[in-house]
């Protein structure tokens, strides 16, 4: 579904994605992993849009994407979620799954005033899709909660459930683990591999939690310094020397074969 070909980032004289070419395969859950600093939150950033690559090519489903902006790839069904999330934190879980798609009746001001009925009709289908995404992410019971009242997991569940509300070909995850719980962790990465196997939906996740990635992803790109260093299932990635070293370090390793 994605081929990135021989993509560079540069800020200034540092290259903090030097040369990465990797595919994601349609249906697949591929996991991202490597130390600080290797390029993976911006190799995310230059397939979703929010960073123009310096060079090299991003593809989708054979489609030359390279440098378009993040509203247009929403329109073609590729999203991204943050490390942080991003809900509008006055409004409930439910107005803010009613929010996300687009071109809405009401968004203009000639329906807004003739179209009033076709509107009613609109928001009664967004609001049945909300109730029915809250309920599979198992968050029902918070449909009216404000949703910066919520935990960090929640906003990490509101936050899939986003994509859910425009049936999303690919969905980049950005740490979804990071400061979740581990009830919550588990709960998310339920719906996850639901969403995959039930809906068809095409992961491509960054996560630092190698028992989560074990247990959800095949198959696993390790980055290093800017450049993909392996790929593999867990298995393959945890014995592989290369990845012992760049990614859990030397020191460990002597440590673990000792």
């Amino acid at each position: 579904m994605i081929r990135v070909e021989n993509l560079h980032r540069h800020f200034g004289g540092f290259r903090a994605v030097d040369g990465a070419t990797l595919e994601i395969a349609p249906g697949s859950i591929t996991g991202l992993v490597g130390p600080n600093g290797a390029g993976k939150s911006t190799l995310f950033n230059c397939v979703a849009g929010a960073l123009p690559p310096t060079s090299g090519t991003v593809l989708m489903d054979g489609e030359d994407i390279t440098g378009l902006p993040p509203h247009a790839l929403f329109h073609k069904g590729l999203l991204r979620t943050f490390q942080i999330a991003h809900e509008f934190s006055s409004m409930s879980c439910r107005e803010n799954l009613m929010m996300v798609p687009g071109e809405q009746s009401g968004e203009t001001l000639w329906n807004a005033w003739f179209g009033r009925g076709r509107i009613r009709d609109e928001e009664a289908e967004l609001l049945k899709k909300a109730d029915e995404v809250l309920d599979f992410l198992t968050i029902s019971h918070l449909k009216d909660e404000r949703a910066g009242n919520l935990s960090g997991g929640q906003k990490k569940l509101l936050e899939l459930g986003r994509t859910m509300m425009v049936d999303a070909k690919i969905v980049f995850l950005d740490e979804v683990g990071a400061g979740v719980n581990r009830t919550l962790l588990n709960t998310i990465g339920d719906a996850i591999r639901r969403l995959n196997e039930e809906r068809g939906y095409t992961f491509c996740m960054i996560e630092h939690d190698m028992d989560f990635i074990g247990r959800l992803c095949d198959p696993v790109i390790v980055m290093a310094e800017g450049k993909v260093l392996a790929e593999g299932n867990i298995d393959q990635i945890k014995a592989d020397e290369r990845v012992i070293e760049a990614y859990l370090g030397t020191g460990l390793k002597n440590k673990e074969t000792a």
